[in-house]
């Protein structure tokens, strides 16, 4: 079985003059982040590999989250950057094998769409939930009965949850 992880990254500022990458986090997404993080710890959803977006506002929120999470592997993805749904799964497809459980930490709407695009399955309230919004900080699980990254596929997954901030903690919005 693989586990993938799909984390928009967290409430971003929007400073005059600074170019949409180096974006950073704002007070919401300083609070929501590591919040986040310590959910996913609680629910013994730690991944073996994150690959995070070169974005600074998703640099900040895996940095701000990595610790709880055991400090995984870590590779910056460029190529999520912005990234439409068909080119983070290209990304995810190559990851290794070894890995069980898989963090992405990007954008939407990439992020969202591959999210709905591979969930075939799971709780229909999520799912078209997932269909309508994908917050900042929110995350979702889809599990894929293969032992293969490079074998998943759009509606072969199953979505196990899908958590927004506000799910955790009313206070972070989101």
């Amino acid at each position: 079985m693989r586990r993938l992880i799909l984390l928009r990254h967290a409430k971003s500022d929007r400073p005059a003059g600074v170019a949409d990458h180096e974006r950073p986090l704002n007070d919401r997404g300083r609070r929501a982040a590591p919040a986040v993080g310590e959910h996913l710890a609680q629910e013994g959803l730690r991944p073996d590999l994150a690959l995070v977006s070169t974005a600074q506002r998703t640099r900040e929120t895996w940095e701000a989250m990595a610790a709880a999470l055991g400090t995984p592997e870590t590779r910056w993805q460029r190529e999520i950057y912005e990234a439409p749904a068909n080119r983070i799964l290209r990304v995810i497809r190559e990851a290794p094998d070894s890995a069980a459980t898989v963090i992405v930490v990007g954008h939407n709407p990439g992020l969202g769409d591959l999210a709905s695009d591979l969930a075939g399955e799971g709780p229909r309230a999520a799912r078209n939930r997932l269909g309508l919004e994908f917050p900042t900080a929110a995350y979702v699980v889809i599990d894929f009965d293969t032992d293969r990254w490079a074998d998943i596929a759009p509606g072969q997954g199953r979505l196990d949850r899908f958590v927004r901030p506000r799910d955790i903690d009313p206070d972070l919005g989101g």
